[in-house]
């Protein structure tokens, strides 16, 4: 090959590689970091998404969550041997070397002062879920994200699977949710935990307007149903321990179900997130996961009080 054109191929992947975003995790806790790691950083992967790479990671860790504690290293690990992510001391570290943010801990109550640092950094983030522990902390995160011009959002992975896409219906009169709802002893909100995925399913069906809840706790599931401003009513029944996830629809006298292999993985959502890093827009209003917040604040007030309605704060 000539020379000239050896220089210019080499140029050309400079350009390419200097384009892409790089991206940087926070909390190598959940399986999550492996998984996106892979679509985005293995050109030969399925479903590989090309533009952004993750190169850095603050490993964090919550010592008394057991899904935290017995993860955190191996997947820190993980990622440094076969990805080449180069694990960093702490969260301001990190963020001089990147362009943009996943935060991943799987503990929520380690989310706002993870965020705090991210947004004094000015980088744009991914909040998985949940987005925080409690609705004030959650409001705190949007406040300050707000304040100092940081986009971000935060969403399940459940807002893009077969199971709602092909099931929007903007004349639904009612919608029923279920999936898996364990919790964990430390989050306050429960629901907030797991239960969030088919929580995020109902509203990415029904839209927001949400204004009153009810729960009523089981021994293998909690049932919440809810009333929108508009009068559309909307339940969601969270399985304990773990459970499938479904839907169903209600249109006047008609009732629709997805297909019956609904696919879901988490490919759909990582493309909107590299593209909200391109854009800084987000795919989810953040006005949308606020109010999903108090949805499970309500929810979690409404089983405090034995079953009672409760309107949304």
């Amino acid at each position: 090959m000539p020379v000239m054109r050896l220089l210019a191929l080499m140029l050309a992947g400079a350009l390419v590689c200097a384009a892409q975003i790089r991206i940087g995790i926070v909390g190598t806790d959940t399986s999550h970091v492996i998984a996106f790691t892979r679509v985005l950083n293995d050109p030969a992967a399925k479903n590989h998404i090309p533009g952004a790479r993750i190169v850095a990671a603050y490993k964090g860790g919550s010592p008394d969550v057991e899904s935290s504690r017995t993860r955190v290293e191996g997947f820190a690990q993980e990622l440094a041997a076969k990805w080449n992510v180069e694990i960093v001391p702490d969260i301001p570290t990190l963020c001089k070397k990147v362009d943009a943010v996943l935060l991943e801990s799987v503990d929520g109550r380690t989310h706002l002062a993870q965020a705090r640092q991210i947004i004094a950094a000015r980088k744009p983030v991914f909040i998985d879920k949940p987005l925080a522990a409690t609705l004030e902390d959650a409001r705190e995160i949007a406040r300050l994200a707000k304040e100092a011009g940081v986009p971000w959002f935060s969403s399940s992975s459940l807002r893009w699977s077969e199971i709602v896409t092909t099931m929007k219906a903007p004349d639904a009169t009612a919608v029923t949710t279920w999936g898996p709802g364990p919790f964990e002893e430390h989050h306050y909100l429960e629901l907030g935990w797991y239960a969030i995925h088919p929580i995020e399913m109902l509203f990415a069906l029904m839209g927001t307007g949400c204004e009153e809840v009810t729960r009523v706790s089981g021994a293998t599931l909690d049932t919440i149903t809810c009333r929108w401003k508009d009068g559309r009513l909307g339940t969601v029944n969270a399985l304990r321990p773990y459970g499938p996830y479904g839907a169903v629809v209600f249109r006047g006298k008609d009732a629709r179900m997805p297909p019956a292999k609904a696919a879901s993985d988490y490919v759909p959502m990582l493309r909107e997130i590299v593209k909200f890093f391109e854009t800084g827009k987000p795919p989810v209003s953040n006005e949308e996961t606020l109010e999903i917040f108090a949805f499970l604040d309500a929810a979690q007030r409404s089983k405090e009080a034995g079953g009672k309605p409760m309107r949304l704060r």
